[in-house]
């Protein structure tokens, strides 16, 4: 798609209810789980965005069969018993491209992988770790990274070391990935995110997939897994669903998403609470989480750790733009390895819109002032287009480069902005 012009958006009156796709991150880990199952699994989800796709690609390429059902996907899982020799693409999918080595290396075989250009230049230090356990790569091109082959003689040891530093994904990908063994495999769990939101996320859906896992000193022992349960609900997306809710504090809307509850395990909750704290108004329905901004007529700067919701960084610099005061986003420097150095795209935006935008490579330092309609760079970057789309949402005249981008987690976004009823025609 060529560049999207964004419209401002004024809020009709009454609740604007708006669908999400499934969260990506349950999802993914809900599709590997089901393909490393003893048994069938029927996972209730909505729409696929590009990532749980590719993740869905490489279990049928591993032999598993998976048919769609009315709200679902049917996995026949196979037990770790995968196609010998199969050839997995994880496209962009950092969940994928984390998570299905592990899995392969646990499960033991030959394998080869690869990947789009934008995960080539993102980090495996997962791939020196299974290394270290005896797994064997060769790589096609820079070491360590996708395109490679594998092979595995399943990993024999009882006890890994895993570093979150770079991504908590690894700790997630090893603890699912050790529920095939026969025996417990303990994961001692080092760095600054060692309890992290994503790694609450994968030990909750071990246990509903009768997975046990125990505390132990610095770390958790895993257990071989139980039989699977026969149907898993896969929760919307609530990185997704901020950037609905962002037009409450935003353009003073009442937005309502269906399924979304604060008691959610997924991290980008607390960018509910940030909401919250500038004068949204939170109501638990049993319909959906509902955010009411009508009756903030301003709000000041932000100030917070995102370490652990960094997704939203992002989105939290969109809003700082029409804050009365300056905002810090704190603790964010690892946002710079992902889909694109995230950092440099808030700062190159924020200044092209006319804020006074800066770094110290930890931290993004956003000093708001008159904003102006500009050209959004993307990067590639799904959250980076999402989020500053808001800021056409506000001041309508925005466009934003390669909106396409926005399929890896969020079909239909831009479409879905465009078709929001307007009070402003």
């Amino acid at each position: 798609m060529q560049d999207v012009l964004v419209r401002k958006f004024v809020p009709k009156p009454g609740t604007l209810v708006v669908d999400v796709p499934a969260s990506k991150s349950i999802l993914n880990r809900a599709l590997l789980l089901s393909a490393l199952a003893k048994g069938d699994v029927t996972l209730h989800a909505g729409a696929l965005g590009e990532d749980a796709k590719a993740a869905l690609r490489c279990i049928e390429a591993l032999g598993v069969q998976c048919e769609k059902v009315e709200g679902g996907i049917l996995v026949h899982g196979c037990g770790g018993k995968f196609r010998e020799g199969a050839s997995l693409d994880v496209g962009s999918a950092g969940t994928v491209a984390r998570f299905f080595p592990a899995a392969l290396a646990f499960a033991g075989g030959n394998y080869r992988f690869d990947a789009s250009a934008q995960m080539k230049a993102r980090p495996m230090g997962i791939l020196k770790l299974l290394e270290s356990v005896g797994v064997k790569f060769i790589f096609e091109e820079a070491p360590y990274s996708f395109p490679f082959t594998m092979t595995s003689e399943g990993i024999s040891a009882d006890e890994l070391v895993v570093d979150t530093t770079e991504s908590t994904q690894y700790a997630s990908a090893l603890m699912m990935a050790a529920s095939v063994r026969t025996s417990p495999t303990t994961l001692l769990l080092t760095g600054p995110r060692i309890k992290g939101s994503y790694v609450k996320i994968t030990r909750e859906m071990l246990k509903s997939f009768h997975i046990r896992t125990e505390d132990v000193e610095g770390g958790v022992k895993v257990f071989p897994a139980g039989e699977p349960p026969k149907e898993f609900d896969v929760e919307p997306d609530i990185s997704g669903a901020c950037y609905l809710y962002a037009l409450s504090l935003l353009c003073g809307a009442r937005v309502q998403v269906p399924r979304a509850h604060l008691n959610t395990a997924q991290g980008d909750i607390r960018f509910l609470h940030v909401l919250e704290d500038k004068g949204v108004r939170l109501t638990e329905t049993p319909e959906g989480l509902i955010a009411d901004g009508k009756n903030v007529p301003f709000f000041n700067g932000f100030d917070y750790d995102m370490q652990d919701f960094s997704d939203q960084a992002l989105t939290v610099a969109a809003l700082g733009l029409f804050a009365t005061s300056p905002s810090i986003l704190r603790n964010i420097a690892h946002i710079r390895h992902q889909e694109c150095d995230r950092i440099a795209a808030i700062v190159e935006n924020a200044n092209a819109l006319g804020a006074r935008c800066f770094t110290d490579g930890t931290d993004v330092f956003l000093e708001p002032a008159p904003v102006h309609p500009t050209r959004i760079h993307s990067f590639g970057d799904h959250r980076v287009a999402m989020a500053f789309a808001l800021v056409g949402m506000k001041l309508g005249g925005v466009t934003v480069d390669d909106p396409d981008c926005a399929a890896k987690s969020f079909e239909g976004y831009f479409e879905l902005l465009d078709s929001l009823p307007r009070a402003n025609g």
